[in-house]
């Protein structure tokens, strides 16, 4: 074979491309169909709220941000008017925002400096308010505002107890459930008959426990929930509120009940989905299965409805798939037809990426482990510098589909093992309840294990083998490069803590009442600091021997730029090879373009010196903040 025909990597795939803006992202119906608000960037590249008409291409813009980019936004049930949450810098104190579409003006209805708004609920019966969590009077707990969206009124509407963590309204817009965390590290769901009765305990779930509220009937007579009591994954239950009976709407014996699909009118449930190797819908409502059965044809890859109409004529429908963009289709239930509208990155689909493939092993110890292994296209998957990709959380999981980094890595070179590590969520609750207590002990023994899948697989050469994350893959890139040293070629960590001691010390005053289930999964701060020691990278930092790359937030309220800043001090102090950067507007983790783009930059360059791989120059890159430490 001539090394002209010698398989090859595709060109070099432009960062800007990766991790730059989306060109239009998350579509909305308005109520009455009428409109269709999108997220896009203005002509400074800050995301803003754009609107246009149905049919017509009458774009405009809505929003004036002037630095962060709007991120998440929703439709009120008056066709008018849109909200949107904004927070300032990554400090994670986000206000609820108030657009009129009409006359384009702003209304910020939580005007409270160093307060936190959550948004708890609209309902189409009453279209003039909006239900609000807002930590006014103590920063540990978040009681229910009613706003005015006429006026921006603002009044006290239900006081939180101190241990109330979500709240659910009736179809009358009254908070009549509410899910409270308990001293065990568990949770209770809360009811009462009326706003001015008491609440009462409707059931238990202890510490190795999960649950939550999903929705009232239409009636008030039933409430429907998730949880794994009785079971071993997360089923969607129905109580009858009279007699406390329960009944399984839709289970899975190994699969949490994921995404929820509900009439907005009828409050009918409709779907359910389950996370397995792919989202996969189940069909609960008849009146839909035709419909779900013609989406499920318009193009391969998994769907969901995102928006729809009051009316229920027009849904919208994301495809995701996880070698192209996300494409949105507007679909017309009435003619089974639908329309493609656009896709968030069309400068993608004409660019050769690499698929993602779900594959499982077995832990040294018997639990079967899943993870997506993605490898360069064009190019044999043997003996390849690999990086090690490590979800946050970590009650939370990877999941199929397109990923910026993970494309980024396969398209410089690099294979990609993204592991669902016990604790992860989605797998019962048998394989969360396995993390327990098991920070840099087995969840770490389980990516060590992937590591060593891909080795014996030839996959992968051992000696370019990298660890990267940010959160508490951040913690785990730590973990990696002290407690299994040898094993990492280099590692890059992102905004991940490095003493279990002071990440815990230092949690936001609103994580106060989910303390205790902190506690029970991770340990305990009052009683075993010297365990917590033990499986905190920081004091280990004399052990690392490969090159590290840390990325920090100034403003993360969660894992505080201190938990950086010390074990960067350690390693100075032992003469040992860090690059540290820190951007002074972000917060847990980089949302402006410009900040992403240079971290990315820096550390695309850091790969490839010690893994080999490909690299952009990094370029002039303007706006971003970060400094090198």
């Amino acid at each position: 074979m001539s090394s002209a025909q010698a398989p090859s990597l595709p060109p070099l795939i432009p960062r800007q491309i990766l991790f730059g803006n989306p060109e239009k992202t998350s579509p909305r119906l308005s109520p009455d169909g009428q409109y269709l608000a999108y997220i896009a960037p203005d002509e400074k590249n800050v995301l803003q709220v754009w609107l246009r008409t149905v049919g017509q291409e009458d774009d405009q813009i809505l929003t004036a941000e002037k630095k962060r980019g709007i991120r998440i936004f929703f439709w009120t049930y008056n066709a008018d008017q849109l909200l949107y949450m904004q927070d300032a810098d990554g400090d994670e104190n986000f206000h609820l925002y108030l657009v009129n579409i009409h006359s384009k003006i702003v209304r910020d209805l939580t005007p409270f400096p160093g307060v936190k708004a959550e948004f708890v609920g609209l309902e189409p019966k009453y279209p003039d308010q909006v239900l609000v969590g807002l930590n006014l009077h103590n920063p540990q707990k978040f009681d229910v505002y009613r706003i005015n969206l006429k006026n921006g009124a603002v009044e006290f509407d239900t006081e939180n107890p101190g241990n109330i963590v979500t709240w659910t309204a009736n179809a009358e817009f009254e908070i009549l459930a509410a899910k409270a965390t308990t001293p065990d590290g568990g949770y209770d769901v809360l009811l009462r008959e009326s706003t001015d009765k008491q609440w009462e305990l409707l059931r238990h779930w202890g510490p190795d426990e999960e649950g939550s509220c999903v929705s009232f009937s239409d009636d008030g007579k039933k409430l429907y929930i998730k949880g794994n009591h009785d079971a071993n994954a997360q089923r969607l239950l129905v109580v009858d509120l009279d007699t406390h009976q329960e009944t399984v709407i839709a289970e899975d014996q190994q699969y949490d009940v994921v995404e929820v699909m509900i009439q907005p009118l009828t409050r009918v449930i409709q779907a359910v989905s389950f996370y397995k190797d792919k989202e996969e819908w189940q069909v609960i409502d008849h009146s839909i299965a035709a419909d779900f059965a013609e989406i499920a044809k318009v193009r391969p890859g998994e769907f969901s409805v995102i928006s729809r109409d009051l009316s229920d004529q027009t849904w919208l429908v994301a495809y995701k798939t996880d070698n192209g963009p996300v494409y949105y289709y507007a679909y017309n239930r009435e003619s089974k037809t639908s329309t493609f509208l656009f896709s968030n990155q069309p400068k993608l689909e004409a660019l050769q990426l690499a698929s993602m493939q779900p594959i499982s092993y077995e832990a040294r110890d018997g639990l079967t482990i899943h993870a997506y292994l993605t490898t360069p296209p064009g190019i044999p998957a043997q003996n390849l510098p690999t990086v090690l990709l490590v979800h946050g959380g970590p009650w939370v999981r990877d999941t199929w589909g397109f990923s910026p980094s993970v494309q980024w890595l396969a398209n410089r070179g690099y294979a990609v093992l993204q592991v669902n590590y016990r604790g992860s969520s989605g797998y019962g609750k048998a394989f969360l309840n396995a993390g327990n207590r098991e920070w840099a002990a087995k969840m770490h023994d389980d990516l060590i294990d992937g590591v060593n899948w891909l080795v014996q697989q030839g996959i992968s050469d051992p000696q370019k083998i990298a660890i990267m994350g940010g959160s508490y893959g951040g913690y785990a890139t730590l973990v990696g490069l002290t407690f299994t040293p040898e094993v990492f070629a280099a590692g890059v960590d992102i905004v991940g803590p490095s003493n279990l001691i002071t990440l815990l010390k230092t949690i936001p005053p609103y994580w106060e009442p989910m303390k205790a289930a902190l506690y029970h999964r991770v340990g305990n701060l009052d009683t075993e600091e010297e365990f917590l020691k033990s499986r905190s990278p920081l004091f280990f930092a004399d052990r690392i021997q490969k090159p590290l790359l840390i990325g920090q937030g100034a403003n993360d309220p969660r894992v505080k730029q201190a938990e950086s800043d010390q074990i960067v001090e350690a390693l100075r102090q032992a003469n040992l090879p860090v690059q540290y950067i820190v951007y002074s507007d972000e917060g847990h983790g980089f949302v402006r373009p410009e900040n992403r783009l240079h971290f990315f930059a820096i550390a695309e360059e850091f790969l490839a010196k010690y893994l080999g791989g490909r690299f952009e120059a990094l370029g002039d890159i303007s706006g971003h903040s970060g400094v090198v430490k």
